[in-house]
Formats: structure tokens, C-alpha cells, sequence
């Protein structure tokens, strides 16, 4: 998920929807220019029994994000607390139990892209010697409860976990007990982008066949070759799953909009704190009728926060 660390109260106050289009026609680019960016999540558990460390007891994961500044990552903090490590390879961020995330740098090649991964899970590998853990890639957790994993000390994280069991019944096990690896393509156009969208829903159930690898659940077989794919069956219906709407024609920048616009909101982001917004609506935001910020108008950088909130298929 993503990672944010500053608020600019000089920015633009968004007064027109060509501004909530804007982000998607700036993200086009010529093919010459096209780039691969991967995310790559792993679980992490003490090598000595199997727990998962808490984010600040010694050797935890707050030691083992800064135990990676010998590879050349700079901490990145929120609130007094490090949440992620920023280098040449991209971001390393923290997912809501401590799932440790590369979030690599834009790359040409696949080539590239396995090399990176390889660099990371050296040093991972390096880093987990150090501190007596292991990770794993999995899609979730094989032994854990919820009550048996941490939670990370980020704002937009203690948001989302009040707001997930109204909205679901898994909400809980997709934010604690899951990994996931995740690609990010580039597109030339409203129509490559359009093509691009519907190739990736189209594929992926079979991508979730291929590499499904999550039938326990608390040590147990739970009936189900992926319950990671389980789980976000349940999760919040008005944020995940297919998009039928992006098969219809017509579909483009402006149809996506509409959906994000009918997604509800969990935050805002002011001064270097998580305001709590959720479930409230965007298209009151643009009114200035937003119960969490009455009068006021959002900034361009809410819209591309919100855009982060959204998870389909």
C-alpha cells in the first residue's frame, strides 16, 4: 500500500472534473518510455519459533527496515516512526502486519526486473541472518491468527482496520494475513489503457489459479486452493473485485472517475496525519460538504490518495 509522508497546503484545491482526469492523461506515455514496476510482498517470522516480530521490539521489523541502511535505503518516517526505506531499487514499505514489500523502481526489462528482486532478497536474506528472521512469499499467513500478528504504526492502516468489519466479514485477514505480488504497466493512450485494463481482469482468475498457494488457515486446510482470492470475496464490495463496466464500450478515463467518485473514502491526509474519513463520499468533498473537513475543498493530492483505495481484480 502506499506510503506518504508530507501534505502541501500550496497545492491546488480541486474546483473541476477535468482535474480528477488529469492523473490518468499525465500517466500516458510513448512506448519508447514504457515501464515495468513490480511490487513483491514476503511474511516475516522469527527463525526460532516462527512468530511474527512486532515492529519495535529489538530486532523487529523497525530494526530490520534500518538494518537495510548498509545497502544503501534511507529511512523514511511518519509520526516519529520509520514506515518505509527509500533507495535506487524503489520504496520498502511496511503492509499492515509487517509484511515486508519492495515496492521496485520502473525498469525496461523483465531482465531487470528479476535482477532487482534478487538484489532484494539478498539483502533480506543478509538483514534476516542479522536478526534471526526468515521470509517467506506466500499469499497468506499458513499457522497465524489475527490476534497473533502486529499491526504497523501507520495512520492510514488504524483507519482502515476500524472501517474493514463494517464493510465485510475478511476485511481483518487481507490487511494481516495476506501477501501479494503486483505489476504496474504504463500505457500510450485512454484506449492502450482501456486495452490494458481488460487484458489484466480478463486474466486474472488464471493468474490466481496458477499461482494459488494458500489452503491452510491457522495450521488447518480450509477447503480452498486460494484462500487469499477467498478472502477478497469478502472484504469491502464497494472497493474490490471484477469491474464489469470495463468491458463495456465507451469504457475510458471518465467512466473510471464515475467508479472512484461511488467508492467511499477512508482518509485525508493533512499535515502529516490521517484524518478519519471513512466511509464518506468524495463527490461531497468536491461540494465542501465533507463531514471530516465541513468547508472545505479537496487538495489534487486527496484524489490520488483516493485513487490508491480502490482494489479490483
Amino acid at each position: 500500500m502506499s506510503t506518504r509522508t508530507a501534505s502541501d497546503k500550496e497545492e491546488r484545491r480541486i474546483e473541476s472534473r477535468d482535474q480528477l482526469v488529469a492523473p490518468m492523461q499525465k500517466g500516458e506515455k510513448p512506448a519508447e518510455r514504457w515501464r515495468i514496476g513490480t511490487e513483491h510482498e514476503k511474511l516475516v517470522f522469527r527463525l526460532e519459533d516462527h512468530r511474527a516480530p512486532s515492529y519495535d521490539e529489538p530486532g523487529g521489523i523497525r530494526d530490520i527496515q534500518l538494518a537495510m541502511q548498509k545497502f544503501g535505503w534511507q529511512p523514511v518516517e511518519e509520526g516519529g516512526n520509520v514506515i518505509a526505506m527509500s533507495g535506487s531499487d524503489g520504496t520498502i514499505s511496511l503492509e499492515p502486519a509487517g509484511q515486508f514489500e519492495l515496492s521496485g523502481a520502473p525498469l525496461e526489462t523483465l531482465h531487470q526486473t528479476c535482477a532487482e528482486t534478487g538484489r532484494h532478497l539478498d539483502q533480506c536474506r543478509q538483514v534476516g541472518e542479522q536478526f534471526g528472521v526468515g521470509f517467506v512469499g506466500l499469499g497468506m499467513w499458513p499457522d497465524k491468527t489475527r490476534a497473533e500478528l502486529p499491526v504497523m504504526p501507520k495512520g492510514r492502516y488504524a483507519i482502515m482496520m476500524r472501517h474493514m468489519p463494517r464493510v465485510g466479514s475478511l476485511g481483518l485477514d487481507m490487511m494481516l494475513r495476506t501477501c501479494t505480488i503486483q505489476v504496474n504497466l504504463d500505457y500510450a493512450s485512454e484506449a492502450d489503457m482501456a486495452k490494458k485494463f481488460r487484458t489484466g481482469l480478463a486474466l486474472q482468475p488464471l493468474a490466481t489459479a496458477l499461482f494459488a498457494n494458500s489452503p491452510f488457515t491457522e495450521g488447518k486446510p480450509n477447503g480452498f486452493l486460494s484462500f487469499r482470492s477467498h478472502i477478497w470475496s469478502d472484504t469491502d464490495p464497494q472497493r474490490t473485485g471484477m469491474l464489469p463496466f470495463v468491458f463495456e464500450q465507451g469504457f475510458g478515463y471518465e467512466r473510471y472517475v464515475d467508479y472512484m467518485l461511488d467508492v467511499p473514502m477512508y482518509f485525508v491526509f493533512r499535515d502529516g496525519k490521517y484524518i478519519d474519513a471513512a466511509g464518506q463520499s468524495f463527490r461531497d468533498f468536491l461540494k465542501g460538504e465533507l463531514p471530516a473537513l465541513p468547508g472545505e475543498l479537496p487538495l489534487e493530492s486527496d484524489w490520488i490518495d483516493h485513487l490508491s483505495t480502490a482494489f479490483p481484480e
